[in-house]
């Protein structure tokens, strides 16, 4: 670098000049619109762009100062400008494409709060891109089976990004409610429309498995869990009694009911089991207070959408209760119906999504105020139709990587 500074000068002056000439664009004309380039505007794009590329390498045989956009200091200069933002992107909190922001000033104008749709980003993507397809073209003009991996690295990551650039104009990315029983047909988009897809979800049922119940105390004027800066608390388990000890507290679980209703008295709650729509869990505790030996005994239970919270009052500072149950797992068994007349049954859970017809189908939420007798599931629908470009550039860089490491000279 320090031998030909001109060289790394002349990359950076032209960084520069896109990355200016972006915050222009987004001051005056504000964010890219990815909807304006679905297909097949993108591939008509994406053609026009690799010809380009094309046609900028035949020339660069002839005159020899485009030949400087295959060369290092290029290279480098594009790579480093784009990682720049990168890394703005990484740090700063970005927000959907569809958020406005041409009534805001300064910093949330200029593009860094929606990287992916500033044209500073994308100027210095395609400006590295461009680059990059020189650099394979120029291996490529005077190939020898040692560039095997040097063309398989570059051309993947090129395939991978180009994928990834003109595929999100095409994302589909939907929010659908299913009810219980009744096929939904209809999802919103990211603009909060109603938009009537080709395939539907009718909901047969939706289950939670919820973590065992937990005690803790309470401060009865704060409301904050004790001690203040690491609550403590107790798991209910599968073995009775349970006995553990909060602060100066010592607790016994003698009674688990996972499935229960309140019954009322004049100056009592009581529990009993109930095996039907509503249920609560209550737990039955006996306390001691190791300081003054103050025994309290009582049934505790947290909140759902009929019963209330039941606690025990230990004294006037605390309280003993149970706070809502966490899900462990929830899931939802569908049937999937599309407009060409496939028919598929499956169970939805997180993190193991549903592909039917190009679309990834993953539970996103139900219902809180009801929990595990919700009547209705949230999935959010994905389709991205060039994911495959992309997973075939990340393949070819892969092969390159394990051609490198076969190919690499062995040391004695």
């Amino acid at each position: 670098m320090l031998k030909k500074p001109r060289e790394y000068i002349k990359g950076w002056t032209i960084c520069g000049g896109l990355f200016f000439t972006g915050i222009v664009l987004q001051l005056h004309s504000g964010k890219i619109v990815p909807e304006l380039l679905h297909y097949p505007v993108n591939l008509i794009f994406g053609a026009s762009f690799f010809l380009f590329i094309l046609t900028v390498h035949l020339l660069s045989r002839k005159f020899k100062e485009l030949q400087w956009f295959a060369g290092y200091a290029a290279a480098v200069t594009a790579f480093a400008s784009l990682l720049f933002l990168v890394i703005i992107m990484g740090f700063t909190r970005q927000l959907p494409a569809s958020h406005d922001l041409s009534h805001e000033s300064g910093f949330l104008r200029i593009g860094f709060r929606q990287m992916t749709v500033s044209w500073s980003f994308i100027f210095l993507l395609l400006y590295f891109l461009w680059i990059l397809g020189l650099v394979i073209l120029k291996r490529l003009s005077s190939f020898k089976w040692k560039d095997t991996g040097f063309i398989l690295n570059h051309s993947g990551l090129f395939i991978a990004l180009f994928g990834a650039i003109w595929g999100s104009c095409d994302l589909q990315r939907m929010r659908m409610t299913a009810s219980l029983n009744m096929p939904e047909w209809r999802a919103t988009d990211e603009n909060n429309e109603l938009v009537e897809l080709p395939l539907a979800i009718e909901l047969k049922s939706f289950t939670i498995d919820e973590y065992p119940p937990e005690l803790m105390l309470l401060d009865n004027i704060t409301g904050e869990a004790m001690p203040k800066k690491r609550p403590q608390t107790i798991s209910a388990g599968d073995v009775f009694p349970v006995t553990a000890r909060l602060m100066d507290q010592e607790v016994e679980i003698t009674r688990y009911l996972p499935s229960a209703a309140a019954v009322f008295n004049k100056d009592t709650i009581n529990f009993v089991e109930y095996n039907d729509e509503g249920a609560t869990c209550a737990l039955y505790v006996k306390t001691r207070n190791v300081t003054d030996n103050s025994r309290k005994q009582g049934w505790i239970s947290c909140r759902n959408h009929l019963f209330r919270h039941a606690y025990l009052r230990l004294n006037d500072q605390v309280s003993l209760v149970m706070p809502e149950r966490a899900p462990k797992r929830f899931a939802s068994n569908v049937t999937v119906y599309t407009q060409a007349g496939y028919t598929k049954e499956a169970v939805i859970e997180v993190n193991k999504p549903l592909s039917v017809e190009g679309w990834k189908i993953y539970q996103l939420s139900y219902d809180e105020a009801l929990g595990k007798w919700s009547r209705h599931s949230v999935f959010e629908l994905v389709k991205d139709p060039w994911l495959p470009v992309v997973y075939f550039g990340f393949g070819m860089m892969l092969a390159g990587a394990v051609f490198l490491f076969i190919s690499a000279p062995q040391k004695i």
